[in-house]
């Protein structure tokens, strides 16, 4: 990582709810059904309508079905992530990570499972977007390149961009990786397998 004076960008709420994934009129921290076909809230997960979801693949907000979202409680900060896959069963997993809202969320069987606050590249190096396959998993990995830790890395191209743990923390960015909490990066790394999708979108202003 690299300290950018101007920091990277600005995140709001965690949980897919942060960009948009409720598909309701409310406050992203206080998400809730607007009417009867919205949304079912619980404590810990947001239980999406079939109306909902197929709302949300129509606005483009994601590109797989999703049944649930993690009911995030309160604003997320640096170093935040959430994780509960209790009951939540066996199936695809894939990825998605929205550069813009600066999160990455988790979702097995079109249920997210875990979220977290991340850092990316800053400018000169920027974390690409699009879709890209886990190429690899390096549980104790290291970068020639750097002479740096990236432990739990999750390759995603050839060149090295990679899913890694990282200190989040705000002022800092990657050399385009995407970094996420290192409890997170530990929980991703045993639940996702060489061939899983990570879809990476939203290109903030600093990468503009």
């Amino acid at each position: 990582m690299r300290k950018l004076a101007i920091g990277v960008g600005a995140f709001v709420l965690g949980g897919m709810s942060a960009t948009g994934m409720a598909l309701v009129d409310k406050p992203l921290a206080h998400p809730a059904a607007a009417a009867a076909n919205g949304p079912v809230i619980g404590s810990d997960r947001i239980v999406l309508t079939d109306a909902s979801a197929r709302q949300a693949m129509a606005q483009g907000l994601v590109d797989h079905p999703i049944r649930s979202i993690l009911n995030v409680h309160g604003k997320m900060s640096y170093g935040d992530f959430r994780w509960d896959d209790r009951n939540v069963p066996k199936g695809r997993l894939w990825i998605r990570v929205d550069l813009k809202s600066q999160l990455i969320s988790v979702f097995r069987a079109g249920h997210e499972i875990g979220t977290a606050v991340i850092l990316y590249g800053g400018q000169g190096v920027a974390t690409p977007t699009g879709k890209f396959p886990i190429l690899a998993k390096l549980k104790d990995h290291r970068s020639t390149t750097y002479d740096a830790p990236m432990p739990y890395t999750l390759r995603l191209t050839g060149d090295g961009i990679s899913i890694h743990a990282s200190n989040v923390r705000w002022g800092y960015a990657t050399h385009g990786c995407i970094g996420v909490p290192e409890g997170f990066a530990a929980k991703l790394f045993a639940a996702a397998s060489v061939g899983d999708e990570v879809t990476i979108v939203g290109a903030p202003s600093e990468q503009a």
